[in-house]
């Protein structure tokens, strides 16, 4: 199996890094979602399963397991479909339709949960649903992005990307859900430029980088529970960005730069604008766009599900969600 996953290899990384206009810093965007599949959760679906067959972990006869909101269950679909393996993606109701659609195509079997956590979230409930159909599937496999150092070892390729291209960068911007890529870049990153500033960003209602919950609404980014391989990341500062200054960032990155991003590029755009103007600061920043927005349309390029989602919002504050 090793063999036909490395036929694969070519068309993961390697993805561009391209200036962008900005008033005062020297700005650049890492467009992830020239993988494979369209995400960045390529390098993170492709290190796992690759070092799962190494370990004798996966067969032939093996069943994949993933909890995924979307991305990285779109990357381990097509590898097993690839490998003619079975895989059972564990995903909840603010998955992209899209997504959705395109894993009941390649997966043996897809499980949607409909149960909010004690959070209000659905992750602690997609893990538990993971946890236990490993547990009653002989032979399974947790594709674990969570859990699993081979996520974040698998961004080890798009620091020395990076790093390739820009020797010396200033900041550099990542979007935080299972924490793969900031944990991988920081930690390949940091030992040889200690200077560079790694800046997580996150979302309102995740829980990641502070303690109250609330209920998320895009998919892609935070998390209802600390994902454990972030003890492992080296970050110096985070902005958290609420639902609505993501989608603003989303509109502002497809007006000002022609790029046409997903909800992490979104955020991690506007929280770069703003911690680059509060600071002061410039230099060389480089920002992760893990992926496109075609899966986008129905929600925050959707003109309607945003006036909705505003008014939910409104509703719900003061209080928690």
């Amino acid at each position: 199996m090793l063999h036909v996953l490395q036929q694969l290899a070519p068309f993961i990384g390697q993805t561009p890094c391209i200036p962008l206009r900005h008033a005062s810093a020297q700005l650049f965007a890492k467009l992830e979602y020239n993988n494979f599949t369209g995400s960045s959760k390529d390098r993170a679906a492709y290190s796992i399963i690759y070092k799962g067959i190494e370990a004798g972990l996966i067969n032939q006869d093996t069943t994949i397991i993933a909890s995924s909101s979307g991305n990285l269950a779109v990357a381990v679909a097509s590898i097993c479909k690839l490998l003619q393996l079975k895989f059972i993606p564990v995903i909840d109701p603010n998955i992209n339709t899209d997504n959705e659609r395109l894993l009941t195509l390649l997966s043996y079997r897809v499980v949607k949960v409909q149960e909010r956590d004690e959070t209000g979230g659905y992750l602690l409930t997609r893990i538990a649903t993971v946890e236990r159909m490993h547990a009653e599937i002989p032979g399974s496999f947790i594709a674990d992005q969570y859990g699993d150092p081979n996520n974040y070892k698998g961004y080890y390729g798009l620091a020395d990307e990076i790093l390739e291209a820009l020797p010396q960068p200033d900041h550099v911007f990542v979007a935080v859900s299972s924490s793969g890529a900031i944990t991988g870049l920081s930690s390949r990153i940091k030992p040889v430029r200690p200077e560079t500033k790694i800046i997580g960003v996150d979302i309102e209602g995740s829980v990641i980088f502070q303690s109250q919950a609330k209920s998320r609404y895009i998919s892609g980014i935070g998390a209802s529970r600390v994902p454990p391989i972030i003890a492992n990341a080296y970050i110096d500062d985070v902005v958290m960005v609420s639902h609505m200054e993501l989608i603003a960032g989303c509109k502002a990155l497809l007006q000002e730069q022609a790029i046409f991003a997903g909800a992490s590029s979104g955020a991690v755009y506007y929280a770069a604008k703003a911690y680059l103007e509060v600071t002061g600061s410039s230099g060389t920043a480089v920002m992760i766009f893990p992926d496109k927005g075609y899966t986008y349309m129905s929600t925050i390029y959707n003109d309607a599900w945003v006036e909705a989602l505003a008014d939910k919002l409104a509703a719900a504050e003061p209080a928690s969600i």
